[in-house]
């Protein structure tokens, strides 16, 4: 049960990393009359995905596992679009993170029934509470996109 548990916990883990640093690229990155605004709230999303990081590779070492959680081994592994490179314009970069969060909210949702399957309550909580971030600033990003 536990080892069965570490490839998806560092999968989601990879996927999670890759998320943080592209808002973390939008917020530098983003452009156009509601800058301030994007800036602002893009940089609140990317701190909010630090505790689910650290948590999930908690999780996988606590369970006997090494969390693979440096930049170039969550870019090998991560399963999302790379985020568009160069100077974005405000809605686009809204869409192309709702994109992203939806992604990983889908991910993290069989991640729930996967543990779940497997008998690991603990994992399964662990990404109930995980999901339910991710819906919320999903919530926020498509509420722009209305």
């Amino acid at each position: 049960l536990r080892a069965s548990m570490i490839p998806l916990l560092n999968q989601q883990l990879a996927d999670t990393l890759d998320l943080n640093t592209q808002v973390k690229q939008a917020h530098w990155n983003v452009t156009g009359p509601h800058f301030i605004a994007l800036h602002e709230l893009f940089d609140k999303l990317a701190e909010e995905l630090e505790d689910p990081v650290d948590d999930i590779a908690e999780r996988i070492t606590a369970l006997g596992g090494v969390a693979r959680g440096t930049a170039r081994m969550a870019a090998k592994a991560s399963r999302l679009k790379e985020f568009p490179d160069g100077r974005i314009d405000g809605l686009d970069a809204v869409a192309a993170l709702a994109d992203r969060y939806a992604q990983l909210a889908a991910s993290t949702r069989k991640a729930i029934d996967t543990a779940d399957n497997a008998g690991d309550a603990d994992t399964a909580d662990l990404f109930t509470g995980i999901s339910r971030g991710l819906d919320k600033a999903l919530w926020f990003l498509e509420a722009h996109l209305a």
